[in-house]
């Protein structure tokens, strides 16, 4: 089973490779207040894509040192 995760493209500058900035919602355990937290990916990618465009990723092999994940499809390109 996979996982997949949406976020959004905060770096292109490497062949083949975005990096991808996913953010989710976590509760405070003492104070209740919602804390964004956000956590960057390295995603394998053939063809380039804009920063700014949403993106949804895959787990999949280790395909080098740091990346794991895959983009699976574009869910909106940033223009």
């Amino acid at each position: 089973m996979t996982q997949k995760l949406k976020g959004t493209v905060v770096s292109n500058a490497m062949a083949k490779t975005v990096v991808v900035k996913v953010n989710r919602l976590m509760r405070h355990p003492r104070y209740g207040k919602y804390i964004t937290i956000s956590k960057r990916y390295k995603a394998h990618v053939e063809e380039a894509i804009p920063i700014g465009s949403a993106v949804v990723v895959e787990s999949t092999r280790p395909i080098s040192r740091q990346k794991r994940w895959r983009v699976v499809s574009f869910v909106k390109q940033n223009l």
